[in-house]
């Protein structure tokens, strides 16, 4: 009998063949819940949201607990931001895909940002998301694998650059590409037509999933922003009890059953 894992494993793939869908970044394992009641069809990790969640900043917390609390929630695949996979060398991004496998992920992405400053040269780079590759294909069970170029939110918005690590991380074996920050469906459009793998856009205020799909987007995600969408209802709802005693922001339905059960 396939194993829940690998079922999960091989559904997640199944998305990327078919209609521009949407996956949403949960932030903690009731956020998770919440998202699977409402039919979204897979999952992904915020590294910020969930480090909040904590009182931590991105980064600040650890890839098995972050993918364990998400991966017991729900019964959707999950794919996890693994950041620059927790260390610099190929051997970390590796390691970091064994072990948000082990955990119960599907899926799960390499950037070329290190936390200390700087974007990865491309060579080392592709180095980095073939060694993760290469662990996504000895896994048991279908492991999607995304290569991520940070250049368009980490101030280096060259376009050109951006198309070349994409085009690199593809030959190293990554089976979904992702450019964070680009602004516009030109962009989207552009990247689009230089690779072969599903891009993930991450979706913007003023981009529609109409208007992105039909630039070639086939994977949507929300990063931390649902996250922020959270707190800033906290925010404004608890300033107006601070400041004026007002307490009318607390009328809203809180029967979070149906999501909990």
């Amino acid at each position: 009998m396939e194993s829940t894992q690998q079922q999960k494993g091989r559904d997640f793939r199944a998305l990327h063949e078919g209609e521009a869908f949407v996956i949403p970044n949960p932030w903690d394992a009731g956020s998770a819940r919440v998202l699977e009641g409402l039919g979204f069809r897979a999952l992904a990790t915020t590294s910020s949201g969930f480090a909040f969640t904590l009182g931590r900043s991105d980064g600040g917390a650890t890839l098995d607990v972050h993918v364990g609390v998400l991966a017991r929630a729900t019964s959707l695949p999950v794919s996890v931001d693994l950041e620059h996979g927790h260390g610099h060398d190929p051997e970390d991004a590796a390691r970091a895909i064994v072990r948000v496998a082990e955990a119960g992920a599907v899926g799960g992405s390499i950037e070329d940002y290190d936390p200390a400053g700087r974007i990865y040269d491309i060579g080392h780079a592709e180095e980095r998301v073939a060694a993760a590759s290469e662990a996504a294909r000895g896994l048991p069970f279908p492991f999607t694998l995304t290569g991520r170029a940070e250049n368009h939110i980490r101030g280096n918005p060259d376009l050109d650059d951006t198309i070349a690590r994409l085009q690199a991380y593809e030959r190293a074996g990554a089976d979904v590409l992702y450019a964070p920050g680009l602004r516009t469906t030109d962009e989207i459009r552009m990247v689009c037509d230089a690779i072969s793998r599903p891009l993930n856009v991450l979706a913007r205020p003023d981009l529609t999933l109409a208007e992105i799909a039909a630039a070639g987007g086939r994977r949507i995600s929300v990063g931390g922003s649902l996250a922020w969408v959270a707190i800033s209802a906290l925010v404004s709802a608890a300033e107006r009890i601070r400041d004026s005693g007002d307490f009318s922001a607390l009328a809203v339905p809180a029967d979070f059953r149906r999501w909990l059960g």
